[in-house]
């Protein structure tokens, strides 16, 4: 079964992605090159493209509600996860739910995570 997520993409391309700078290359070498990033605040950088009125984190490969894929998977921040798909641990999750409408796609279901979607 493949993970739901990867058809779908829609946290990735609606809500922005700030965490501290310490989770970037300039401080860690296993970090999120910082050159995929632009400083938001004092504390604070955000992954390029999530930072604008229609988000759409550079890392993301694909389209929306097809197959798509982290480009830093292994290196994303905090908030990328943090959030997690709705049901994939047997709980709903607003914030995926959110995304996913924002693009036409239904909600995910714990049957989400039982079939290949």
């Amino acid at each position: 079964m493949s993970h739901p997520c990867q058809h779908c993409g829609a946290c990735c391309a609606r809500f922005r992605v700030a965490f501290h700078w310490s989770e970037t290359t300039d401080f860690d070498p296993a970090g999120m090159p910082v050159e995929l990033t632009e400083p938001l605040d004092a504390h604070r950088v955000s992954m390029r493209g999530t930072d604008s009125r229609a988000p759409h984190c550079i890392n993301l490969d694909g389209t929306v509600g097809g197959r798509v894929s982290c480009r830093h998977y292994e290196r994303r921040p905090s908030p990328c996860r943090d959030l997690v798909a709705a049901w994939e641990f047997g709980a709903p999750s607003p914030q995926c739910d959110r995304a996913r409408a924002a693009y036409g796609l239904a909600p995910l279901t714990p049957e989400s995570w039982k079939s290949d979607a």
